[in-house]
């Protein structure tokens, strides 16, 4: 490997990778000029987001329309073409984002989508997309739900909404609702017409469109739409128009007759939790799944993209909600055989390869499949790592009496992720759930021994278990390569969902655990996809889109890959996960922000310093409460789904440090685990969850005060804020939600944030929030340098997110896909300063971009060392031992040793430079014993170190015992052992 970043040809594994959002406001040629700057930073390979063509306008590219070409509004081929030769000159790589799991349907655009719904079953692509063709629902059978409506069916007919249109470019007649499009299939065209209108030749055309198959259809459309260009043709299309027009009563009744023929039943919007008879990516109706398990539709989707490897255009892949595909190690399997049986087209200069990431969320005991035969995850299970490590548990229980006393009486996570997943059961997946029921309900009437297991009693038992469901999914699909799996785990929710249900219900329980454990595949194929299929999606609006806004001990807890339940983690637990990874995934992605991400990595780590003055935390939280408490509203007859007024009365004792309970919580659910929903007539807006929650969220995401103490808030702010708490309000479903809005709620909310944020104002809030963000910033900062350094040189290959290499202190999404000043960060990073010089300018985060190039260039100029050297868990002594972590990566009688510290309030890091007081690190020694003894003629107590991040410093094993680096300076370190 060589070190020279002008040479050509890319590295042949990712070294570190840069993540950057592409849409039409930053396109590939964009990314091709940038391409200098992260070669200069030490990035290997850049990490795009999805690049295939998209609905026009689309700001991620998740929303595929056409798999076949690259986006032109991103340039196109010949952009992709340019960015990979600006890149293969610098020695760089491409890893793109796919996504074979969906594609956008709705509106208009998508080719599959259209002919399946011309023609139903008879269309090619009819099988590309997972269809219950015999839904319990009699009218749906046969027929394909279309959910897409604004209002009720016979409301939208009876107002005109529905227009019947004729492209003369195709020779295709539709049903239009305002930007959707719905085709009429060609064998009704006659009878759009009048008897006795037609001339010959156009009545022959369309007699035998009757009974066109759909192979033979362009040719007649093509001609149709010729004559629609004569005069006579586009007079009597006109006329076959106008009877069709929903504003007479004649109009509506044919236009109703004729929809009525076609293979989609059209709907409103809102039956689609209820009926929907296809999969959708979640419960998003404008994105369908596929069904890549069919090796037709896996070549269909993966056709570019393979071509793209083997013309050395891209280098490896990113899989997007792996979990979504029916076998996900079967896909895994053909991906790979796809990509290799490219592989030799492909040019000299491009890398060997290919390297496969998968988009996989992790519960806390689960491991990624080794049997898939991938590099790894990308990174939500180390995010959820790092994060453990910064939190203090002993903050857990005075934070935990806050949220008590804001929520009025509040849930553990897991039981407020139990309540979520009850309540998207019965309305966001009700459809899911149900035909998960009617595919059982199949098994057990198909069986003389079984078939008084009614599918009412069937779902009342697999509501139980899909409630106490611990992961994501399983894998039983994959028939005997992952069953084994599968089988445990059924067993052990089966047997944890045993003691809730009664006595006569255990037979049932004992026979649905038989039928989706994969013992009985392939009889019980369907019903286990069914179920597999159902798992995931609940788990993710349950947990990530709706608890994770709900619970608010601590929000730097609740972000994706997190599991909030666990307060915080210990540097063996830390350790332990890395050397794992270095065992099993050394070459897994790393990531501390994502485009998915609930907040900035920078914001997380300034909220994580909130769990060690946990206490005087709540004291502060519980007075900004009492203080802004005129700003509050009261409401009028407000639903209130999850708190009950009074449910639990909590106070401060005078001069006490943590709070007390003096009233019992009361029930927040009934008897059956749904919600109790109750009005809360008068109370005051926000509730107090939610308040908290906001002003969790001002911390993290606070401007940095200046030294003086005060910040200056960006015009945007306010607007940023206030997206965030709109969204934030409708995820977490208790008072508003994006299908049932409360404007009184969001209003009120929104007029609490803008008196909490008015400067002007006698209260003086901003004032208050400038003083505390100021007192934990220089924790939060080194914070975040800390999870930075140890991304950069745990065991696997770290990511940078777009942006990431300043403070990063957004929100979620779409906050955290804004536009990068990267001229900023180029012109910091030529700059050349060392830490040491920027740790005064802390504030502005080039100490950040500086501590990234600095360990970047490391593992460029060591890249085995960092790639395969083992790593060994280093012991820290004395009464600074909780608040430093060390280990060391050893290869070849090198070794590479990393201080990063945590728990850093205590250490109170200096708001000049973030350096400790004189004597921090008294009375606190590293053991460095659990190195090798020696190698060679030399021990490792005549080792010398070089610093890698502080130009010209060297210790040895004597200075490195005592920390010696982390003294009188910034307290973090990354060491080599000079050869």
């Amino acid at each position: 490997m060589t070190s020279d970043p002008s040479a050509t040809g890319a590295p042949a594994r990712p070294r570190a990778t840069a993540r950057l959002q592409f849409h039409a406001g930053f396109t590939l040629d964009d990314a091709a000029a940038l391409v200098d700057y992260f070669a200069d930073l030490g990035i290997s390979h850049l990490y795009a987001s999805p690049l295939l063509a998209a609905r026009p306008g689309s700001t991620h590219g998740y929303d595929t329309l056409e798999y076949g070409r690259i986006n032109p509004e991103l340039g196109g081929h010949a952009a992709l073409a340019r960015l990979v030769g600006r890149l293969r000159a610098r020695g760089m790589g491409l890893i793109v984002d796919i996504v074979p799991n969906h594609m956008a349907v709705g509106g208009s655009g998508n080719a599959w989508w259209d002919s399946l719904l011309c023609w139903g079953r008879a269309s090619p692509y009819a099988h590309y997309f997972d269809i219950d063709w015999s839904p319990p629902d009699p009218a749906l059978r046969g027929r394909v739900l279309l959910p897409f409506l604004a209002a009720p069916y016979g409301d939208s007919l009876a107002k005109g909404e529905l227009d019947l249109r004729f492209d003369p470019r195709d020779g295709r007649f539709s049903c239009w609702h305002h930007d959707h499009r719905f085709p009429i299939c060609p064998n009704h065209y006659a009878g759009l017409f009048s008897d006795g209108d037609l001339p010959p030749v156009a009545a022959a055309l369309l007699g035998a469109l009757r009974t066109v198959p759909p192979c033979a259809a362009p040719a007649y459309l093509a001609a149709l739409a010729d004559w629609s260009r004569e005069a006579e043709g586009a007079r009597l299309i006109g006329h076959a128009l106008a009877r069709h027009s929903a504003a007479t009563t004649a109009g509506r009744a044919r236009l109703h007759a004729l929809l009525e023929r076609q293979h989609y039943r059209l709907a409103w919007w809102r039956t689609a939790s209820d009926l929907i008879n296809w999969r959708r990516f979640f419960d998003i109706t404008g994105l369908a799944g596929l069904c890549v398990e069919h090796p037709d539709v896996f070549d269909a989707v993966h056709g570019t993209i393979v071509a793209l490897y083997g013309q050395g255009l891209i280098d490896g892949v990113r899989v997007d909600h792996i979990d979504g595909l029916t076998a996900p190690g079967a896909y895994c399997d053909r991906l790979r055989r796809a990509l290799a049986a490219v592989a030799p087209q492909r040019p000299p200069d491009a890398p060997p390869g290919p390297a496969i990431y998968v988009e996989k969320i992790l519960a806390a005991d689960e491991t990624l499949p080794a049997s898939w035969g991938v590099d790894g995850t990308t990174g939500y299970d180390f995010l959820e790592q790092v994060d453990l490590l910064l939190h203090d548990a002993s903050g857990g229980d005075a934070l935990n009496d806050l949220w008590v006393w804001s929520a009025g009486g509040a849930l553990s996570f897991d039981a407020e992720q139990r309540a979520a997943r009850q309540s998207i059961l019965d309305r966001g997946l009700a459809a899911e759930y149900a035909r998960a029921v009617h595919a059982l309900a199949a098994l057990a009437a198909s069986d003389a021994r079984t078939r008084d297991f009614t599918q009412a009693a069937i779902a009342r038992v697999l509501r139980q278990v899909l409630l106490a469901f611990p992961v994501y999914r399983t894998y039983a699909a994959d028939r005997a390569r992952e069953a084994g799996a599968a089988s445990r785990l059924l067993h052990d929710v089966c047997r944890q969902v045993r003691p809730t249900l009664a006595a006569s219900q255990h037979p049932l329980l004992d026979w649905l655990e038989r039928q989706l454990d994969g013992s009985l595949l392939p009889d019980t194929a369907d019903a286990i996809a069914f179920f597999e299929h159902l798992t995931a999606p609940l788990a993710a609006k349950a947990v990530e889109d709706t608890a994770f806004y709900r619970y608010g001990r601590l929000l730097s807890r609740n972000d994706v890959g997190t599991h909030p339940g666990h307060f915080a983690g210990t540097p063996q637990g830390f350790h332990a996960a890395c050397a794992a990874r270095r065992h099993d995934w050394p070459d897994a992605m790393l990531a501390t922000a994502t485009h998915d991400h609930k907040r900035g990595e920078d914001a997380r780590a300034r909220l994580a310093v909130l769990s060690e003055p946990a206490a005087d935390w709540a004291r502060t939280a519980m007075a900004w409460c009492e203080h802004n408490l005129p700003l509050r509203r009261r409401g009028h007859g407000m639903p209130n789904a999850h708190r009950a007024p009074g449910a639990s009365n909590l106070h401060r004792a005078s001069g006490a440090s943590s709070l007390h309970r003096t009233g019992g919580a009361s029930s927040l659910h009934g008897a059956d685990g749904t919600p109790s929903f109750h009005r809360a007539d008068g109370a005051s807006i926000p509730d107090r969850a939610d308040e908290l929650i906001l002003y969790q969220a001002l911390i993290g995401a606070w401007p940095l005060p200046d030294a003086g103490g005060a910040s200056t808030l960006p015009p945007d702010f306010r607007d940023r804020i206030a997206a965030w708490q709109t969204k934030a309000l409708r995820e977490a479903k208790r008072h508003t939600d994006w299908t049932n809005v409360n404007q009184e709620y969001e209003e009120s909310c929104g007029a609490f944030l803008d008196g909490l944020l008015d400067a002007k104002a006698s209260h003086g809030f901003p004032a208050m929030m400038d003083a505390f963000v100021s007192r934990i910033a220089p924790a939060g900062a080194l914070n975040g340098l800390s999870q930075t350094l140890l991304r950069l040189t745990a065991p696997g290959m770290p990511d940078l997110y777009q942006g990431c290499e300043f403070w990063d202190f957004s929100l979620v999404d779409p906050d955290n896909r804004r536009p990068v000043d990267y001229a900023a960060r180029a012109a910091a990073l030529a700059s050349g300063a060392d830490l040491p010089a920027l740790a005064p300018h802390w504030r502005d985060g080039r100490i950040k971009q500086r501590l990234i190039a600095a360990l970047l260039r490391a593992r460029a100029d060591h890249p085995a060392l960092f790639a395969r050297g083992s790593y060994q868990p280093l012991r820290v002594q004395g009464v600074r031992r909780h608040h430093v972590l060390a280990f060391a990566r050893l290869l070849d009688g090198q070794a590479l040793l990393v201080l990063a510290p945590r728990l850093v309030l205590p250490l109170a890091p200096s708001p000049d430079d973030l350096s400790c007081p004189d004597g921090t690190w008294r009375s606190t020694t590293l053991d460095l014993s659990g190195l090798p003894d020696g190698q060679g003629d030399r021990t490792w107590g005549s080792r010398i170190w070089r610093s890698l991040l502080r130009p010209g410093a060297v210790f040895d094993d004597a200075a490195l015992h005592r920390l010696a680096p982390l003294a009188d300076t910034l307290p973090f370190d990354v060491l080599l052992s000079a050869s």
